[in-house]
């Protein structure tokens, strides 16, 4: 399908979705989304319901975790390569098989070496949905102003899956049985996966022999910097994470832990939304830089909070920043790099923030033992300038 031509009028969600192919592409994908979403947590209360250990939940969980991050640009080299509807359905087939091994051998009792390797090996055939979609994007609207606006419809959905994913994960899985949730995301993975996979008139077209080795040419300051900001904002998310439990459990209201840290994901839908649906006259690299200035400025006020209330109203400031960087990543990302290698480099992008994630929130878990949850919010605010700095690289580097 060629990149849209023509009169494009104001670049609002409507007018994305007009796009030919748009609407089914984007609705196909849905089921998947929330599937992803939902398959880490489904996987812990899967081992634990099981082992009744959270060490062996955890190990199965970051093999898992670890394996994504390090396996899917291999896998997105491939469907560069061979293209999307080829591979998509290969790669489903190869996680809903592994998946099916580790829900086997849990419930079966095998030993813990057993559900990590097979939990790597579900990890590293994960389909890399939102790098497809966003490929598929691109290929529709690449040079056009809609682009923006369809790559923050992209995050705000996936925004929305992480929302509810989690959430039924818990439901499906305490009210039936441990292994139902992973059952239920794995199907609904399938669904949306086979869904994507029919839209044949949207996706990229396969690149030619040689065109597809990519690696040396994503071996470049400006697109180093934008996984570097990746890897900042996914520090970010693991300290925050640990450090909003550790504050909660601190001020004896654990159940509090949920609402307080989803605060910051409310108000990033809200702001993505409002971001998405008008132009804006200043540099992608201009706003990306400005994004991380607040981002790292709306952290110092989580220092200074001793109430859940001012823990609440501190905690909505960072929400402001998430989403305009979520589409100014992917907006700056595809001008970065060439074609042929897009989905490769939105797969590496997605691995800079899990590999983020990761460690933040170790390093995190060990600073707030020693200490207080006020520490931990301090890795966060040191994250944030990190990936401040890496911000202002892809800008010198744009100039």
């Amino acid at each position: 399908m060629p990149a849209l031509t023509g009169r494009i009028g104001a670049p609002t969600y409507a007018a994305v979705l007009r796009t030919p192919g748009a609407w089914k592409f984007y609705f196909a994908a849905a089921p998947a989304r929330i599937g992803i979403a939902m398959t880490g947590l489904g996987i812990v209360w899967l081992v634990h319901g099981s082992t009744g250990s959270y060490a062996a939940a955890g190990s199965v969980t970051g093999g898992f975790a670890v394996a994504e991050a390090v396996a899917g640009p291999q896998v997105a080299r491939l469907i560069d390569r061979f293209g999307q509807t080829r591979m998509l359905p290969i790669t489903l087939l190869a996680h809903a098989m592994m998946m099916a091994l580790l829900i086997s051998l849990t419930i079966t009792g095998a030993p813990l070496w057993s559900l990590v390797l097979t939990g790597v090996l579900a990890g590293g055939s994960l389909p890399q949905l939102s790098a497809q979609t966003g490929a598929r994007w691109a290929y529709a609207l690449r040079e056009t102003p809609l682009l923006s606006s369809a790559f923050a419809l992209e995050a705000l959905s996936v925004g929305v899956a992480f929302m509810v994913g989690p959430g039924l994960v818990g439901i499906i899985s305490s009210s039936t049985s441990p292994a139902a949730g992973s059952m239920l995301a794995t199907g609904l993975l399938l669904a949306g996966g086979f869904l994507l996979a029919m839209q044949r008139g949207t996706a990229p077209p396969p690149t030619a022999p040689g065109q597809h080795e990519g690696a040396k040419r994503l071996l470049h300051r400006r697109f180093v910097g934008l996984v570097g900001t990746n890897v900042g904002i996914g520090l970010f998310f693991g300290s925050m994470q640990v450090s909003v439990t550790a504050f909660a459990v601190s001020r004896g209201v654990p159940g509090l832990a949920g609402p307080l840290y989803s605060i910051t994901s409310l108000v990033s839908l809200v702001a993505g939304f409002a971001y998405g649906a008008r132009r804006w006259r200043t540099a992608p690299e201009t706003q990306f830089v400005a994004a991380f200035v607040w981002l790292a400025v709306s952290c110092l006020p989580l220092l200074m909070v001793h109430t859940p209330l001012a823990a609440a109203l501190a905690l909505s400031l960072p929400g402001l920043a998430i989403a305009p960087f979520q589409t100014l990543s992917a907006v700056l990302t595809e001008s970065a790099v060439e074609p042929a290698i897009l989905t490769q480099a939105f797969t590496w992008i997605n691995s800079g923030g899990a590999a983020g994630i990761a460690l933040g929130s170790a390093f995190a878990g060990w600073i707030v033992d020693g200490h207080s949850a006020q520490y931990g919010f301090l890795v966060a605010l040191a994250a944030a300038t990190c990936a401040l700095v890496m911000a202002v690289t892809v800008k010198v580097s744009g100039s």
